[in-house]
């Protein structure tokens, strides 16, 4: 990651907050400050805008020691985020969204984002947590297609899958143990949010359950499951597919 994705000092990160002009990602606070006024209001500052900030050992700052730091960093997005009800809000009618749930390498995100706004998805969900931020390694991996397509960060995702739910959205979760392959679906005429997991864990458990179809890609030799970028692409552009051919 680059080093212009941070904002380094006390007062910097506070002004940040406080301005609102720049989106943030996460906060870094070293373990080894006293606590004081400054901490407090950055501290109170994040929790009222649902930004994480973690306290960390000096190893995490050992990079950063070029610059006045004092102890907190924190790490910037290239981009502004959409917020997920004014996302439901306009787009009501065969609409997509992706969800990602614990895709953590940058680079299968940017991928990702690519092959989304291609395939004319509508907007890309990720969690405040478990999951990489948009930083500038995706927005170069993305080819710049971050900046043509929403990007809704949320605190919860089975929070925002039930409210996708609530607005006439059906759910459609990827497992490798499902009967329904994703050619069994049909894409046309919904709004569907498709969810795609890490590559070792997968979509959990809770999401699964929340979902109203469980697909996988059929493979024909007994492999090590793909990448989710090209997982992701083999299954939006199915959809691209089905629309088409209507």
């Amino acid at each position: 990651m680059e080093k212009t994705d941070f904002i380094y000092g006390k007062n910097s990160v506070i002004e940040a907050l406080t301005s609102g002009k720049r989106e943030i990602n996460k906060i870094l606070i070293s373990k080894n400050l006293h606590t004081d006024s400054k901490i407090e209001k950055i501290k109170e500052l994040a929790q009222e805008k649902g930004i994480i900030f973690q306290f960390v050992g000096r190893e995490k700052f050992l990079d950063y020691q070029e610059y006045n730091h004092q102890g907190v960093i924190a790490q910037i997005s290239p981009i502004k985020y959409t917020d997920i009800d004014d996302f439901i809000e306009t787009h009501k009618e065969n609409s997509s969204v992706v969800v990602l749930d614990g895709v953590e390498d940058v680079h299968n995100i940017g991928a990702i984002i690519r092959t989304c706004v291609c395939a004319g998805i509508d907007g890309i969900i990720i969690p405040s947590r478990r999951n990489s931020p948009i930083t500038s390694v995706v927005e170069k991996t993305s080819a710049g297609a971050v900046n043509h397509i929403p990007i809704i960060k949320v605190n919860s995702l089975s929070s925002t899958i039930q409210k996708l739910k609530n607005n006439n959205w059906w759910v459609i979760a990827t497992d490798a143990s499902s009967k329904d392959t994703c050619y069994d679906i049909n894409y046309c005429d919904m709004n569907f949010a498709l969810i795609m997991g890490a590559e070792h864990a997968g979509v959990s458990k809770s999401l699964l359950k929340m979902s109203d179809f469980q697909v996988k890609i059929p493979m024909l030799k007994d492999f090590n499951s793909l990448n989710v970028s090209a997982a992701t692409a083999i299954i939006v552009f199915e959809a691209v597919r089905q629309r088409l051919k209507k």
